[in-house]
């Protein structure tokens, strides 16, 4: 099917709105930072509440030509950006900005993407198997053609959590051997084929093209960034919402802010309590644990059923140093 042909699907409908505009708590004359812009909608709903800017940052480019609508309605209000949210803080600063009132990440592949068959993300419909947010480099197709079996496994266990990943591993390398993986549709049927699942379980194939759009797209280095971005470009009292969607994100997320609120444990009770070099917190938590969607927003909007929405506010010590940046896909042995 080609680029820009779409499944039948649901409107975009951003999640959690309710919840991320009061833990954002958007004012008038503030300046804001929607790092995964998509289709708009949260962006959108944080204007619609205060008389603020807000500039948005997204990585696929026809997100981008698709923003400029929205940007001429909105009056000089919002400025879409291209790039990744972890190069923040450049990209801002290219256009003259040096700090912010709030940031938002809503991670992951967008609706719009999944919905969008010619881009490789779904598994419920034929495509080319892609999955590149940005329309260059290594694709899943490179990724499932070339790997070894090992490093196949590797992924998928690590970014999919699946079980069964040797096994898909060694069903890919196989079928690669008589033709190769092209399709989402010819990738899918080796996952069902070797993962045997109820009638009411997620489809075999979730976790492993959840795994390889992940691995494509570096996608836990570049929260590890963006975390770190948002730190240096956060004003004191600015606050940083996160919402994930899968475990990997979420624990990085909390990992993060217990750490930079000084919240995180301890090795042991029994190591006494003395200065031992750790930097000063520069995060306050002001919720303890994720925040859900309510059942009547799942029930409206399945895709918000495994959302996570995590808040943390600025305070006034510096910036630590951010995350050395790199690839963050398991390596080969």
């Amino acid at each position: 099917m080609r680029r820009g042909a779409r499944e039948e699907a649901a409107p975009h409908t951003p999640v959690m709105v309710r919840e991320l505009l009061a833990a954002l708590a958007p004012r008038d004359g503030g300046t804001y930072l929607d790092g995964t812009f998509g289709a708009g909608g949260h962006a959108q709903a944080v204007l619609d509440a205060a008389d603020c800017t807000v500039l948005g940052i997204d990585r696929d480019p026809d997100v981008v030509v698709g923003s400029r609508d929205l940007v001429r309605r909105y009056g000089g209000r919002l400025a879409v950006l291209k790039g990744r949210f972890g190069d923040m803080v450049e990209l801002l600063h290219g256009v003259g900005v040096e700090s912010v009132d709030g940031v938002v990440l809503d991670l992951g592949v967008s609706s719009m993407q999944i919905d969008d068959a010619g881009r490789g993300f779904s598994f419920r419909g034929g495509g080319p198997l892609d999955m590149r947010m940005e329309g260059r480099g290594l694709s899943a197709a490179d990724a499932v053609n070339t790997l070894s079996e090992a490093d196949l496994a590797r992924i998928i266990r690590a970014f999919g959590e699946e079980r069964a990943a040797r096994r898909i591993a060694r069903a890919i390398v196989e079928a690669r051997a008589r033709t190769p993986i092209a399709t989402t549709r010819a990738l899918a049927e080796i996952c069902r084929r070797v993962v045997r699942t109820s009638v009411h379980a997620i489809d075999p194939a979730t976790r492993t093209f959840q795994a390889l759009r992940i691995y494509v797209n570096d996608e836990l280095g570049e929260l590890d960034r963006g975390l770190g971005a948002a730190e240096a470009l956060l004003r004191p009292g600015a606050r940083l919402v996160v919402i994930s969607f899968h475990s990997l994100e979420d624990r990085k997320v909390k990992s993060f802010f217990a750490e930079h609120s000084g919240t995180a444990p301890r090795p042991s009770r029994h190591v006494p309590d003395v200065e031992d070099g750790r930097r000063s917190p520069n995060f306050r938590l002001l919720r303890r644990g994720a925040q859900r969607p309510t059942v009547e927003e799942v029930a409206s909007n399945p895709r918000a059923r495994s959302a996570r929405l995590r808040v943390a506010e600025r305070v006034a010590a510096p910036a630590w140093t951010p995350p050395t940046q790199g690839d963050s896909a398991p390596r080969a042995a």
